[in-house]
C-alpha cells in the first residue's frame, strides 16, 4: 500500500512542478518557444485552462489561477489516497 502512496506523491510532486516551472517560464516569452516550454504547454495548459476561464486576472494582470490549481492538485492527490484506503485496505 505505501508503494501505491509513493507512486502518487511522485507523480504529484513531477506535475506541481512542472505547473511551477511552467509559470515561472512565463516571465521569459522567449523560453516558452523551445521544445520544453512547448512540450509543458501541451501538458500543463488543459489542466490550467478550466481554472483560467473561472478566475479572472487580479488588476488584469496577475493570475492567480495556477496557485488555486495547485491547491486543487493538492487536494485531489489526498484525496485519491483516501478512496484508495477506503477501497484497499
Amino acid at each position: 500500500m505505501t508503494q501505491i502512496y509513493s507512486i502518487i506523491d511522485i507523480l504529484f510532486n513531477i506535475y506541481f512542478y512542472m505547473i511551477i516551472f511552467y509559470v515561472l517560464m512565463s516571465w521569459l516569452p522567449n523560453v516558452r518557444d523551445n521544445f520544453i516550454g512547448e512540450l509543458l504547454s501541451k501538458l500543463v495548459e488543459p489542466y490550467l485552462t478550466p481554472f483560467r476561464r473561472m478566475i479572472p486576472p487580479l488588476f488584469g494582470t496577475l493570475d492567480i489561477s495556477p496557485f488555486i490549481a495547485l491547491i486543487v492538485l493538492e487536494f485531489a492527490a489526498g484525496g485519491l489516497k483516501s478512496v484508495l484506503r477506503y477501497f484497499i485496505g
